[in-house]
């Protein structure tokens, strides 16, 4: 019979896995888009990330929304709260992705609804993660010790909470301003979109275990204290 090296948890393996794809996909994702995008149009770039989708790059758009859409529905936390939050996050990310923003110019009044209805959907999104860094991904179940990976963690969640919280009323304001661009080419909600993106990927990529994992030691010792806890277990049936 073929022995695992390590005790692990299918279920818990997967559940951060499936977090850390999450943040991967959000981290490429304007990257994905903006790069090719660059040098097959003569270096043009949209104004917006949403822009790309009357790009050649729609299927990129589209298809890594659908997937964070789909993973954070499915992702389950502590409580009620965590649900309800990874449901909403995933239905706001698939109405980002299937209601397309405003065309730049040339847009009909059918268009214009649609793309309120996208920018309600991104707003709600990006409000939605920045939730989940402040006070979902910030708790602790009251049976474990917090590790000082784990503060560490905490703070990161915080700053990229805020990071996103910080882009959504930049976005605002340079909408209202009625500036498109930031820097010559480079498009303001573009690049707010962006800071908030790679703010959400972090603090998931740290929910799943990529980065500022507890210490080896603070596992093998999980691991010693669940084996005890069996053996008690046993010995007491």
């Amino acid at each position: 019979m073929r022995v695992a090296p390590v005790a692990k948890d299918p279920a818990v393996h997967s559940f951060l896995t499936l977090r850390s794809a999450v943040g991967w996909v959000a981290l490429c994702l304007p990257f994905l888009l903006v790069i090719p995008w660059w040098a097959i149009s003569n270096h043009l770039l949209p104004s917006s990330m949403s822009s790309y989708y009357y790009t050649g790059m729609r299927n990129v758009f589209v298809g890594s929304l659908c997937a964070i859409g789909i993973i954070n529905m499915c992702c389950r936390g502590y409580d009620r709260r965590d649900t309800i939050a990874g449901i909403l996050s995933g239905l706001f990310a698939l109405g980002v992705g299937f209601f397309p923003t405003t065309p730049d110019s040339g847009a009909t009044p059918f268009q214009e609804i649609v793309g309120n209805i996208h920018l309600t959907c991104a707003a709600l999104l990006f409000l939605t993660l920045a939730y989940f860094c402040l006070f979902l991904f910030t708790m602790s179940a009251s049976d474990r010790a917090v590790t000082r990976r784990k503060r560490h963690r905490n703070r990161v969640y915080r700053i990229c909470g805020w990071v996103i919280i910080a882009s959504v009323v930049l976005i605002a304001i340079f909408r209202t301003l009625h500036r498109p661009y930031l820097i010559g080419p480079l498009g303001s909600m573009f690049c707010f979109e962006t800071t908030a993106l790679l703010a959400f990927g972090t603090a998931w990529l740290a929910k799943g275990g990529t980065i500022l994992k507890d210490e080896m030691q603070q596992e093998r010792a999980e691991l010693e204290q669940e084996r005890r806890r069996q053996q008690r277990q046993m010995a007491g049936a």
